[in-house]
Formats: C-alpha cells, sequence, structure tokens
C-alpha cells in the first residue's frame, strides 16, 4: 500500500492540478450559454457512451483473465474486474499513471498470486497499451498528412513529442525485455556514471533493486517468447479495448446533434490527444487533454465545441474515474470482510 504522506500528496497534486484546470478551461467563456447547451442534451444519448468506458475497464480484466489462465491461475473475471478498476484508479489520480500497478499488485497478493507473476502479467499490459499508442501515432505521422494539416496544425510538435516519447518508451522496454544483458550493463554503468558525478549517493539496495527488476524483465522475456498467440489475443484485445474510449467522443458528436464529420476522423483526433498526453507526468493528462481537444476540434465541434469538451472528458476519463472508484471501495471491502 501507499504510505499516507504519498497518498496526501498525491490528493494535493490532483486537486491543485484540477483546479488549475477548471481555471484555465472556463476563464472568461459563457458558462450560462455552456450549461444550456449540457441541458439540452437528451442524456439517454451518453448512456452509449458510459457502456464503452464500462467495456474498456472490463477489457483490461478479461486481459488479466486470460493471462493469468497461461499461468494456471484461475480466478473469476468479476475479481479480475476489481483489479482492473483499482488499476484505472490510481492511475488516474497519479501522475504518470505511477499508482496504477503498484496497487494492483499489492491487491493481487491477497489472491495469493505470485509477485513475479503479477509483475511479468503487468509488463506485457503496460507494453501492449503502450505499443497501441505507438502504431497510431507512427500511422498518423506517415499515412496521415491530411489528415495532421487537417486537423493538428499548430498542436502538431506535442503530437511529435508524444510520439517520440511513446516510440522510446516502447523501444527501451523492449530491450529491457529481450536484450536483458545488455539492457543490465547499460543502467549499471549510468548509474556508476551518475554516482561519480555525485547526482546520485552510492547506495547498495539501488544496485540490489535494479538486479531484482532485470530479473522481472528475463521473465516477461521468456513469457513472451512462450505464448506468443496470448500475446497476439492481449494485442487485439487492447486495440478493441483502446478505441473502444476514443470512440466517446463520437457518442457524444452523435449526442450533439451534430453532422458532416466522419467516425473515423473523430475517434482518431480523440486518439491523437491520447498519443500526445499519455507520457507527460499529469493524472489523467488533465489539463493538457482539454487544451488540445479545444485546439484540434473546433472543425468538428464549431459553436459547440467547450460543451463537447466538457461531456467528452466527462465521459471518457471523469466517468471512468468515478466507476474505477466505486470498484476500488467495493475490493477493499470486500477483501476486509473475507480477511474477517
Amino acid at each position: 500500500m501507499q504510505s499516507k504522506g504519498k497518498v496526501i500528496g498525491n490528493g494535493i497534486f490532483l486537486a491543485v492540478v484540477f483546479m488549475l484546470t477548471i481555471y484555465g478551461v472556463f476563464h472568461g467563456e459563457d458558462l450560462g450559454a455552456m450549461m444550456e447547451a449540457i441541458r439540452d442534451v437528451e442524456k439517454w444519448k451518453l448512456i452509449p457512451g458510459a457502456a464503452l468506458v464500462f467495456f474498456f475497464i472490463w477489457g483490461e480484466s478479461i486481459i488479466l483473465w486470460y493471462m493469468m489462465r497461461s499461468f494456471g491461475i484461475r480466478l473469476k473475471k468479476r475479481i479480475c474486474f476489481l483489479f482492473s478498476s483499482v488499476g484505472f484508479f490510481f492511475s488516474c489520480i497519479t501522475p504518470s499513471a505511477s499508482g496504477g500497478q503498484p496497487m494492483q499488485i499489492y491487491y493481487m497478493k491477497k489472491e495469493k498470486i505470485p509477485i513475479p507473476v503479477a509483475t511479468v502479467i503487468l509488463m506485457v499490459v503496460t507494453i501492449t497499451y503502450k505499443l497501441v499508442l505507438v502504431v497510431i501515432g507512427v500511422g498518423v505521422f506517415v499515412f496521415g498528412r491530411g489528415f495532421r494539416e487537417r486537423y493538428l496544425g499548430e498542436v502538431l510538435p506535442v503530437f511529435y513529442l508524444g510520439v517520440a516519447l511513446n516510440v522510446f518508451c516502447v523501444t527501451f522496454m523492449t530491450v529491457l525485455v529481450f536484450h536483458p544483458v545488455l539492457a543490465e550493463i547499460i543502467l549499471t554503468r549510468g548509474m556508476r556514471w551518475l554516482e561519480k558525478l555525485r547526482f546520485l549517493r552510492h547506495k547498495e539496495e539501488r544496485t540490489e533493486k535494479l538486479r531484482k527488476a532485470m530479473e522481472v524483465y528475463r521473465e516477461t522475456a521468456s513469457y513472451l517468447e512462450a505464448h506468443k498467440k496470448v500475446i497476439l489475443g492481449v494485442i487485439l484485445i487492447t486495440f478493441i479495448q483502446r478505441f473502444a474510449l476514443f470512440a466517446v467522443t463520437w457518442v457524444v458528436y452523435l449526442s450533439l446533434g451534430l453532422t458532416g464529420t466522419a467516425m473515423w476522423d473523430v475517434v482518431m483526433l480523440q486518439a491523437v490527444v491520447s498519443v500526445s498526453v499519455d507520457m507527460l507526468p499529469l493524472p489523467g493528462g488533465m489539463g493538457i487533454s482539454e487544451a488540445l481537444f479545444l485546439r484540434m476540434f473546433p472543425s468538428v465541434f464549431g459553436e459547440m465545441l467547450l460543451p463537447a469538451m466538457v461531456l467528452s472528458r466527462g465521459l471518457g476519463y471523469y466517468s471512468q474515474l468515478l466507476i474505477s472508484a466505486v470498484f476500488t471501495a467495493v475490493a477493499q471491502v470486500y477483501y476486509m470482510l473475507r480477511h474477517k
């Protein structure tokens, strides 16, 4: 479990980012007109959007269930859904989504799942999750010249930065997994170099943590080599899962009664937002996601841009936060009662 100090610190950071986001987005805007536009939306038309968010969370639970079976671990799907909810909740509220996987491992331990197994499973989930964004980003970069010129314009530097960071992350993780000896040499020498320059103090504990981390990467490599069909299935599910979340913005587009823009353009624009903000150290990409939406979607939503942003982020991020928070509370109560 995270320490109380870290939880409080993350909570304060989240609150500050949220307040700055609210100020940055709504300062100088006609809030009355925005609220009226949102009230005019037929709320039942937004139900498919909430269903897509639920499907997004459920999708990871199926991946966890599927991979655990490959380890011979038989868990019910509803338990895996609790693990998934815990991961998304803590990813939503921590910078760079750093809190999700440690908390998932914490709850997996309650099912007596070995930490090395849980770590390997979550490592594969992370790699495939990032891989989808890399495929989208590189695809838009290579094949989407007209799309970029039509919609991205001034946000291209942010998009290119997001693609570069995701490509670097996936490449680095791939090297760690498939060339662990080379990666260990690079990281060990890098750590010694930082210690020599006195950016880091020499600590044996840090060296031991690095050794244990490299062992996880070796185990991940062995798993990937032995379960190629499982990995292909995980990649396919991850693509479907991710595009389900991107399609929430299309649901908002339809709910506002708008026409004239192809579904694919709307979904891919939302995908570009995710590619651009995924590696930035902000909880849920808060602040930058709203800013990018307002700069990328004017030609799509026109005068309804601000209500569309509120509804899209409300469904895509805040309802995800709410749903995962509810089931994280369910997980806590369930394991507390089972322990008693």
